[in-house]
């Protein structure tokens, strides 16, 4: 289970780079224990801080200045979350604290990610995405309303597209598996209607 999403409301950064691949959001040498904890440090390790042997903060990336230091919600560019399959990128983000990525576009596996790990990935069209980038680059607040498919950004509101399934999960905070044992009632009942159509399938 993961945080249901709903409504959310909170400080959005915008990091208006396009291409950035998983390996950018969570390079490898990053990625030293099996667990999810403690991902967040290695997050955007490689522009986040001055060397990754030193860990100074990097002044000039835009999570380390107030207000975005405590953003729940990226803007970004085209093509967010290109490259491998690696879950770890959403893993280090969730724990960060974000809890939505809008984008112009994403890479497909990591949209996915995104949804089966309670992070919602909200595509828009160009203008509209640096149109809220730059309402949040003055520190204006996103409010997003999942349930109504609207983002509200100083007033300006916004409206996207998510396919139903997707949906399901989010505001369910459900995984996969999480939403077929949420059916184990519908799934129990299936089972004693089959075994008395089909008995011979159950024998043995």
């Amino acid at each position: 289970m993961v945080e249901p999403f709903k409504i959310h409301e909170g400080v959005a950064a915008p990091m208006m780079l396009d291409n950035v691949d998983t390996d950018q959001i969570i390079p490898s040498r990053e990625m030293k224990a099996v667990s999810r904890d403690g991902l967040s440090v290695g997050l955007f390790a490689g522009w986040r801080y001055v060397s990754a042997e030193s860990r100074e903060l990097h002044p000039d990336f835009v999570l380390n200045k107030v207000p975005f230091n405590g953003a729940s919600i990226l803007v970004v560019g085209e093509n967010f979350g290109c490259g491998s399959s690696r879950e770890h990128a959403v893993w280090a983000l969730a724990e960060f604290g974000i809890r939505a990525v809008i984008a112009k576009s994403f890479g497909a596996i990591f949209r996915d990610n995104c949804v089966r790990n309670g992070v919602l990935p909200v595509a828009l069209l160009s203008n509209d995405v640096e149109a809220i980038a730059a309402r949040t680059a003055s520190g204006v607040e996103v409010r997003i309303d999942l349930a109504g498919q609207v983002i509200d950004c100083g007033g300006d509101e916004y409206t996207f597209e998510i396919d139903a399934y997707a949906k399901r999960l989010l505001v369910g905070g459900l995984d996969p598996i999480g939403l077929t044992q949420s059916m184990s009632g519908e799934i129990s009942e299936f089972l004693s209607r089959d075994r008395e159509v089909r008995p011979w399938i159950y024998q043995g």
